[in-house]
């Protein structure tokens, strides 16, 4: 049986340490800022990121570039080693298309090796939860295509929630009209967002105040778990750059489910640039999404 190896995309939001642990391939997305392009080495800090959001910098994102895949994907087939690629929903952005591309590419010219792609049709952690998952696989020695099939078992039950602070952001992302950005932060409305089943962003409800967001995140979130409740791979929390806002968000879930393994990460650009300071998401495996 050959070796193969993890990889996904700098989205993933999972901590550094955890993908360097795990030995997890990263092909990089990029964003800027102004005119300054960043994602390949060159990388803002978190909270240099959303400062710039906050004083109303122009900031925008980018996919993978094809050659720089290309390269990573050459360098696994040289040396022996398959590739299981756990990709950001395909819906959202042109990076799985990209990564596809040169999986078929790569693979024409070293006919032994497997490139498996897999949409995760979901974003931030939970993409990581796959990767998680499969990590578990591989080390229980399953080989590429089981491991591909637990993780494929999963993404139907992937949920993934988020509300923002900040209107605006939707607004420019061309999520939300004009009009209702403004009138909706004149009243201090927060939408509730989640992933649906294509793997897209849509709205599902709307509530007053940033504590009752964070109530709603959980009720949705104990409508939805069913007979997942003692089955999560891990719980993630994630935020743009309002860590105390997310910590009381895990209190309230910990505080539902009692002591549960869990990620509490800052959104990475990729999907902050459109998500903003401010937002925060909940991600766990439930009954539906």
């Amino acid at each position: 049986m050959r070796e193969f190896v993890i990889t996904t995309e700098t989205n993933t939001d999972l901590p550094e340490s955890f993908l360097k642990e795990n030995q997890i391939g990263v092909i990089p997305h990029y964003y800027m800022v102004e005119e300054e392009i960043y994602g390949d080495g060159r990388e803002l800090t978190i909270k240099e990121f959303y400062q710039a959001m906050r004083e109303a910098k122009k900031v925008g994102t980018m996919a993978s570039n094809p050659a720089v895949i290309e390269e990573i994907f050459t360098a696994y087939a040289q040396a022996g080693k398959d590739v299981l690629h756990i990709s950001f929903s395909g819906a959202l952005s042109s990076g799985l298309g990209n990564v596809q591309m040169v999986a078929n590419q790569v693979m024409e010219e070293y006919p032994e090796m497997k490139i498996i792609v897999v949409d995760t049709l979901s974003v931030s952690l939970g993409e990581g939860i796959l990767i998680a998952k499969a990590l578990e696989l591989k080390a229980a020695g399953k080989t590429i295509e089981e491991t591909e099939q637990g993780v494929k078992a999963l993404v139907p039950h992937l949920c993934v929630q988020f509300t923002v602070d900040d209107l605006n952001h939707l607004y420019r992302g061309g999520r939300l009209s004009k009009t209702s950005a403004i009138l909706g932060t004149i009243v201090n409305i927060k939408p509730i967002l989640y992933v649906n089943d294509e793997g897209r962003l849509v709205a599902l409800d709307k509530v007053r105040g940033r504590q009752q967001s964070m109530k709603k995140l959980v009720e949705n979130m104990k409508a939805r778990i069913g007979d997942w409740r003692d089955k999560q791979v891990f719980v993630g929390v994630v935020h743009g750059d309002c860590e105390e806002d997310a910590q009381k968000l895990a209190d309230l879930v910990k505080a539902e489910l009692g002591e549960v393994k869990m990620f509490i990460q800052p959104v990475g650009p990729s999907i902050g640039a459109h998500s903003g300071p401010g937002a925060l998401g909940l991600l766990f495996l439930g009954e539906t999404k």
